[in-house]
């Protein structure tokens, strides 16, 4: 069974508003070699249609916008396989296949296949995920930046979940890469 990870950036205070984030060349080389080490992203409409806003190479070409050290982490995106969590959208393309039905069971099967393991981001989906206890690890790269908003992770969690340490790693801005596992 391959393990569901959860990856985001967070602030101090725990927004994690994309918009609140800090990029660096640092972080983008560590996130494009966290999320080449999953067979496929696991993400909801919401979270899919930011990060394809933001990361599709339209013909292989980089956007003028992009700083040649965003590059990696885009191509690493770009080419993921993707599965999208909605029950609004019709169709995705993006390397993208829709999931739909019952969420536990959609999931289940998803990690049933043989691979290096699934990264989920977003707010909303992990909540839900989590709930069901279907995340094997959580990572969270705390940004040393307070915003003073949110949206906050885990809000409206039901139950506490406990998690123990297993890696950390320190940036030179500042930011802390915490992985934990849930406590059995």
């Amino acid at each position: 069974m391959q393990p569901l990870r959860y990856a985001i950036n967070v602030t101090l205070d725990g927004c994690c508003d994309h918009n609140a984030g800090i990029a660096d060349e640092e972080l983008h080389r560590y996130w494009a070699e966290q999320l080449a080490r999953a067979d496929a992203l696991l993400f909801g409409r919401v979270t899919y249609e930011m990060m394809e806003a933001a990361w599709r190479l339209r013909a292989g070409v980089r956007p003028d916008w992009m700083a040649d050290w965003m590059e990696p982490f885009a191509r690493t995106i770009d080419a993921a396989k993707k599965y999208v969590v909605s029950s609004t959208l019709d169709r995705v393309d993006w390397n993208s296949e829709l999931v739909r039905g019952d969420l536990r069971e959609a999931v289940q099967q998803l990690k049933q296949q043989p691979g290096k393991g699934l990264f989920v981001g977003g707010v909303k989906l992990p909540l839900a995920l989590a709930q069901m206890g279907l995340i094997d690890e959580y990572e969270f790269v705390v940004l040393p930046r307070l915003a003073g908003h949110g949206p906050t992770l885990f809000s409206g969690l039901s139950k506490y979940i406990d998690l123990k340490l297993v890696s950390r790693q320190e940036f030179g801005s500042g930011a802390v890469a915490l992985r934990y596992q849930p406590r059995t």
